[in-house]
């Protein structure tokens, strides 16, 4: 699995008065063999101009193959696929008809065998909350290495054992509208589901959530902001900056000092309110 590297610019010299920018821009090739070759663009004043291999790719060292050595050339065909097609006659006509995007996704739908498995890979960590409520196997953040990518494919043997929670029920739990009535945390190498109702409360873990529920506790990648977001707010308050709890989980209010109040949960914990939290607490038990 290749690393995606900073773009590197250096300033040259093109003949004319002026400077202009080159520069190394590293991806990988789009084709869908297993290995995933890595490459090098060369980029002058906005247009590509070269395409090598990488030649610090593991496997194939810089070498490219016949499919994408005029890759640059093919990309400013007037011809190049900018629309999806459907084949209309048989298999080596050479004849297709234009779709629209929605109706080519329909059909790569229908023809799907089985439920995918979901696994995230980006370079930006804010779709965190996206990948959890679909239930993903993971969420690789860019750049990723051997070690982390082997880690996800032990996520998916796991995911695709018996006893793993169906593809239909986590979709289904995820996109229901209104509140989260189930969550869905790591545990060991599978994932299990966690009923919202079972939950006491949530602490702030960095950028993780700290799940306390009858089931266990728990540690998901979301930000307590974005869950707070999907919960019943009738039965869950945010309290505290790092802490949100299950208002049916509360067995009294105590005071803390003279504005804040301590929340005591049938579990035992305590946790304290914010001062403001404390008000809202106070209005809710008039």
């Amino acid at each position: 699995m290749n690393s995606p590297r900073p773009v590197s610019a250096v300033p040259v010299r093109d003949g004319t008065d002026s400077d202009s920018t080159v520069r190394h821009v590293h991806g990988v090739c789009p084709l869908d063999c297993p290995d995933t070759c890595s490459w090098v663009v060369t980029v002058e004043n906005g247009r590509a101009v070269k395409l090598q291999g990488n030649r610090e790719h593991p496997y194939t060292r810089g070498a490219l193959c016949m499919k994408v050595n005029h890759y640059l050339e093919h990309a400013r065909l007037p011809d190049r696929l900018l629309h999806p097609m459907r084949r209309v006659g048989r298999k080596g006509d050479g004849r297709f008809a234009r779709i629209g995007w929605d109706e080519a996704l329909d059909e790569v739908a229908r023809q799907m065998r089985a439920t995918p498995e979901i696994v995230f890979t980006t370079a930006y960590d804010r779709f965190a909350i996206t990948a959890f409520e679909l239930g993903a196997i993971d969420y690789l953040v860019k750049p990723f290495g051997r070690e982390r990518f082997a880690t996800t494919l032990a996520r998916l043997r796991a995911r695709l054992s018996p006893a793993a929670v169906p593809d239909r029920e986590r979709a289904q739990a995820a996109l229901e509208p209104g509140p989260l009535v189930r969550l869905f945390a790591r545990h060991g190498d599978g994932i299990v589901p966690i009923a919202v109702s079972s939950i006491l409360r949530i602490q702030a873990q960095g950028d993780y959530a700290e799940i306390h529920a009858s089931e266990g506790v728990f540690l998901i990648h979301v930000s307590l902001s974005d869950l707070v977001a999907r919960l019943d707010s009738d039965s869950f308050l945010q309290v505290h900056r790092s802490h949100i709890v299950n208002l049916t989980a509360v067995v009294r209010l105590k005071p803390y000092d003279e504005r804040r109040l301590a929340i005591v949960l049938r579990d035992g914990s305590v946790v304290v309110a914010s001062r403001a939290a404390s008000e809202r607490l106070r209005r809710r038990a008039r």
